[in-house]
């Protein structure tokens, strides 16, 4: 035999059940807080009085679920009375709010005994009387729950937002239950069975209210992740039933087109519900309504930080640390895109190191640039809408939004370009904080790789040192073989074959000289910088490149005559050496270029040529490293020599090329007249 269970006491057992629990949560959460005594202990007496209700069933504890109804009531207007005492303007209204509930009650009360005579039956006036008050409590909690609403400030009114939902819909239920049985003198079975499903659907509206609210001191832990998939999967079950809801109706309507209209609208709910679960757009718009509703903090800190180490440290090999280090943050916003620009300890200017779902940048961002200021040394987010000056440079870089500055030890090394993101919302002070902990965590591995690829270099250095003394070693065995020589010639000069062993020999060390002397050329010698002008020195270097090589170069000279200072054999050093890279680079349809003009108190010397271009990474990454070259008898210290000589000399080097756009070398030198300028000798 099936023991039938009726719904009164299955509904008010899962209702002590829940509330159960909730008490637990509050208890083990909270931090001595008078709110979270309060709400614990109204919590409590809902769980006793469902249990009592259920157990009514079995035993006969009809009069004390009773009384402890009217407890669980009292309780929840004590916990409303409690916060509504910690509203700023609750002090002044207090003894008004007193009076009018206490009027109230008068009346209530006082006109009770008319209400008896006129029916002249005690047991019902009784009767009434217990149902009176209780009507008189809802309507009490019920007034009073609209004081604390409406005294609360508007700026921090969404923090009672559920609760005011969930204790109005309780006090609204009861003031409709005891309405009906006070009209109709007796309590309707469904409408008391179905007190307890309201109630149960209350508590956790009740759960994420103190989950919100800090000031109760109650930190009870709602799973992000669980809300988010819980509420996707409730629209979309709600979405599916609006569908089949318009299928039915079109069946009803013709049953030609009903079931085809029916299975065509669920089938077509269903694709779109796929497409929007697979939308980042669609799930960060989700993210954000459920975050801004259901939760006092914007971000898990501790899913986030973990989120942010695994993103730096993980070993992807296809993805560098530059674009990691672009999405650590730029995930903290929900951004899709960004770029990373990072400055060199001998370099004053910001150079593009990087990007994720952005293009390269060509230009660097000079010292003067208004953006750097507004970072405050590295303690600001900088909003990008609001730099004039950061619309027209970052033209290049579509939908930036933020700037986040890298501070490394007090130092600002970097800084991350964030385009906006996928659903738009509004940037606090708690986005603002995560930020700047993030950028400081990404500052410090930006300048840990920095560090190790300085140590590597110092090592390569260190390695082509090493070979220098094999180079000596093997000049003094050059240098005995030729003394040999020399003192057998005084006996055996002539001797026919002793000539030709002779020749056969200064031809051997003649060439192996030379080769010495080609792996001495990145040698570095003491240079003395004199004045020099530019134009006067590319025309030579052209000159001598048409005789001995024979090709033709182009020269067009904007008017630039002025000085620089700079060691001449220096200079000459880097036009030869970047003009034969881009001779070599060129078609021999198209001739290399030089052009010279004046920029900003500075000799600009462009070398073009109309090759195949370089990649923005291998500009970044390979160019400029020592030792680092696709040529198959090259020493790869070309380009780094070249910069390093420029460099000084208080000048750089530029490099503007896209892949199948040719390339453009910038020689850059501060110009300075003849007359102040003094020659000096500086150590190279």
């Amino acid at each position: 035999m099936i023991l039938h269970i009726p719904p009164v006491v299955f509904l008010h057992a899962s209702c002590a059940v829940l509330y159960g629990a909730l008490t637990t949560l509050i208890l083990i959460n909270q931090r001595r807080s008078r709110t979270g005594t309060w709400l614990a202990g109204a919590s409590l007496l809902t769980a006793v009085w469902s249990l009592a209700v259920a157990l009514a069933w079995l035993l006969p504890l009809g009069s004390v679920a009773s009384w402890l109804e009217l407890a669980r009531a009292a309780a929840w207007y004590g916990f409303v009375l409690h916060l509504y005492r910690l509203t700023l303007t609750a002090r002044r209204q207090l003894r008004q709010t007193f009076t009018t509930m206490g009027l109230l009650a008068v009346l209530v009360v006082g006109g009770l005994p008319l209400l008896s005579a006129a029916i002249q039956e005690p047991a019902g006036t009784l009767w009434s009387l217990n149902i009176a008050i209780r009507l008189g409590v809802a309507v009490c909690s019920l007034l009073l729950l609209e004081n604390l609403y409406f005294n609360t400030p508007g700026e921090v009114r969404w923090h009672i937002n559920l609760l005011c939902v969930a204790l109005g819909g309780l006090f609204l239920y009861d003031l409709a239950l005891y309405s009906d049985a006070l009209l109709f003198r007796r309590v309707a079975a469904p409408l008391f069975s179905a007190r307890a499903a309201v109630t149960a659907i209350a508590s956790p509206l009740l759960a994420i209210a103190a989950a919100r609210n800090r000031k109760w001191s109650i930190n009870i832990h709602v799973s992000r992740e669980v809300v988010f998939h819980s509420a996707t999967l409730i629209m979309a079950g709600i979405f599916l039933l609006g569908l089949a809801a318009a299928g039915e109706i079109f069946r009803h309507g013709g049953a030609e087109w009903g079931i085809v209209a029916e299975v065509s609208l669920i089938f077509g709910g269903i694709v779109a519900i796929a497409v929007l679960l697979t939308s980042g757009s669609a799930r960060s718009l989700l993210r954000v309504m459920v975050v801004d509703h259901f939760f006092s903090n914007r971000y898990d800190y501790r899913r986030e930080w973990m989120r942010c180490i695994d993103t730096l440290t993980a070993p992807q090999t296809h993805t560098g640390l530059q674009a990691r280090a672009i999405r650590a943050l730029a995930e903290v916003v929900n951004s899709p895109a960004g770029a990373l620009f990072v400055r060199a300890p001998e370099e004053v200017a910001f150079q593009w190191a990087g990007s994720w779902n952005m293009p390269a940048v060509t230009l660097p961002v000079p010292p003067g640039h208004g953006l750097l200021p507004a970072f405050r040394n590295g303690d600001w987010i900088v909003e990008l809408d609001k730099i004039p000056e950061a619309a027209t440079w970052f033209i290049e870089l579509p939908r930036s939004w933020l700037a986040v500055p890298l501070n490394h030890q007090g130092t600002l090394i970097g800084f991350v370009v964030v385009a906006r993101a996928r659903a738009q919302f509004k940037l606090d002070r708690e986005v603002f904080q995560l930020l700047r902990v993030v950028g400081r965590e990404v500052a410090s591995r930006v300048a840990e790789q920095r560090a190790a690829q300085v140590l590597s270099q110092t090592r390569q250095l260190r390695d082509y040192s090493q070979r220098f003394a094999f180079v000596i070693h093997d000049i003094k065995n050059v240098s005995g073989q030729l003394s040999m020589l020399l003192t057998n010639a005084e006996v055996h000069a002539d001797n026919p074959e002793f000539q030709r062993d002779m020749l056969a020999t200064v031809r051997a060390s003649v060439a192996k000289i030379s080769r010495l002397l080609t792996r001495l050329e990145a040698q570095r010698q003491e240079r003395s910088h004199a004045l020099i002008t530019p134009s006067e020195r590319v025309q030579s270097v052209i000159e001598t490149m048409r005789l001995t090589r024979g090709v033709d170069i182009q020269v067009q000279n904007g008017g630039c005559e002025a000085g620089a200072a700079m060691d001449p054999e220096s200079f000459d050093t880097v036009l030869t050496h970047l003009l034969n890279n881009a001779v070599e680079a060129g078609h021999p349809d198209e001739p290399v270029t030089v052009r010279l003009h004046h920029e900003n108190l500075s000799i600009v010397v462009d070398i073009i040529d109309h090759g195949p271009g370089m990649a923005p990474e291998f500009i970044r990454d390979e160019l400029f490293r020592p030792f680092s070259t696709t040529k198959g008898g090259g020493h790869g210290i070309g380009a780094y020599q070249s910069r390093e000589l420029l460099r000084e000399a208080g000048g750089d080097l530029l490099v503007l090329s896209r892949p199948g756009e040719g390339t453009t070398m910038r020689l850059l030198l501060p110009a300075v007249q003849a007359a102040t300028k003094q020659p000096a000798t500086l150590a190279a």
